[in-house]
């Protein structure tokens, strides 16, 4: 049973990889096929890319608690595998777009399919033992790691035979999973630990809802929100500030990316498998979290473009937070509900990709823009800072008697 496990843990890894490796790897070539598409400039293309990002992830937000739903009444497996297949099937036609209404419409169905990661995430819950699910949650955050640091290369080299090649190398990737998943991946969850399906509940507020028999889960689903808004600073402003204050070009920015990416790789697949289990999960959320808020505010004040990358040790090393965080909200809830958990934490996920980059994006262009009354390009790492802080205090409220 327990080598069963690890080639199905393994093959979870290897799903949430692929599906980043297929994000990273169009990144490179959206802004191209949209101007080539709408015959616009680069800036017109931003627009667009932004709306599509948007499109992305609401369709997250709203059909994650429904494939959460679904994997808890009929199995994860089928559920992965037709998110896999459809996600392929999504790339190839994104690659023959012939209008950029077209890639809207690939774009919401690449959201809705991309919800695989609510089921990977209900599965890893499956097959974990209490002790090992926040080490096993951080293999998600190692493949997000490894995958944006393969995707854009990948993604990048492609391009060179065009720019519909890339979506080609994607779907082949995700189409290649859905066929060894099919003969290698077992089900994961027994048939006395489903329940129906309730579309009350297969909806973001009805499963939110949902949670609140669960006060201390309510309370961490809080700290989460404010963990991913507050990375939100990072991953929309990164590019911006470096550029403008420390003169970045795009191979430094692409540099400071990688070591991102290695880091996080690094933090997420090996670091918290020793670091979890001897601090357990409430030193680690509280130090993660402490770690992560040193970071941004090194980050904020910043002097130099060296200090950048050795701030991002503390920042990256924050990132035991999430895993125990995931680790110990799982742990509270039952078996037949951990697809319509995983459904809401993807929900909110994908909700703060939408209004993190408008709050952070907006703010970094307020204390930036020429003659502005309080000129502080850190400002959105500082705002970071304080969700993070507000969130820390949620978590030790909620921990409280745990």
């Amino acid at each position: 049973m327990e080598q069963t496990n690890k080639k199905a843990l393994l093959f979870i890894f290897i799903t949430i990889l692929i599906d980043v490796i297929g994000i990273g790897i169009i990144i490179p070539v959206t802004p191209k096929l949209i101007q080539h598409l709408t015959g616009e400039g680069i800036s017109q293309a931003s627009v667009y890319g932004g709306l599509l990002a948007v499109a992305y992830s609401l369709m997250q937000f709203i059909f994650s608690p429904v494939i959460g739903g679904l994997s808890d009444r009929f199995g994860r497996r089928p559920v992965l595998l037709l998110s896999l297949l459809g996600l392929g099937l999504d790339y190839i036609f994104m690659a023959f777009a012939p209008t950029i209404a077209w890639l809207f419409v690939g774009r919401i169905l690449a959201g809705i399919s991309g919800a695989s990661f609510t089921t990977a995430t209900a599965y890893i819950a499956d097959i974990s033992t209490p002790e090992k699910r926040a080490q096993n949650f951080g293999l998600v955050g190692a493949a997000f790691g490894i995958g944006f640091i393969i995707g854009p290369v990948v993604g990048g080299i492609c391009s060179k035979w065009g720019t519909h090649v890339p979506f080609i190398v994607a779907a082949c990737f995700s189409l290649l999973n859905f066929i060894y998943g099919y003969f290698i991946l077992p089900e994961s969850l027994k048939e006395e630990n489903r329940r129906k399906f309730d579309w009350k509940r297969a909806n973001p507020v009805g499963s939110l809802l949902h949670l609140k028999r669960y006060p201390m889960v309510i309370g961490l689903v809080a700290t989460l929100v404010f963990l991913y808004l507050a990375g939100k600073s990072v991953e929309s402003t990164w590019t911006y500030y470096t550029i403008l204050k420390f003169q970045w070009d795009e191979t430094w920015v692409g540099y400071s990316l990688g070591v991102v990416g290695i880091l996080v790789a690094i933090v997420q697949g090996g670091l918290i498998r020793t670091v979890i289990p001897k601090l357990g999960a409430k030193k680690s959320i509280f130090i993660g979290l402490s770690l992560m808020t040193v970071g941004l505010l090194l980050f904020a004040f910043a002097s130099k473009g060296w200090m950048m990358m050795s701030f991002l040790i503390p920042y990256c090393l924050g990132g035991i937070a999430g895993p125990a965080l995931q680790g110990v909200i799982s742990n509270e809830v039952p078996a037949n509900e951990q697809g319509e958990l995983q459904g809401a934490l993807t929900s909110l996920m994908s909700l703060t990709a939408i209004v993190g980059p408008l709050i952070m994006n907006n703010l970094f262009s307020f204390c930036t823009k020429p003659g502005t009354a309080f000129y502080f390009p850190g400002a959105p790492f500082a705002l970071g800072a304080l969700l993070l802080l507000i969130g820390t205090l949620l978590a030790i409220r909620s921990l409280k008697n745990h």
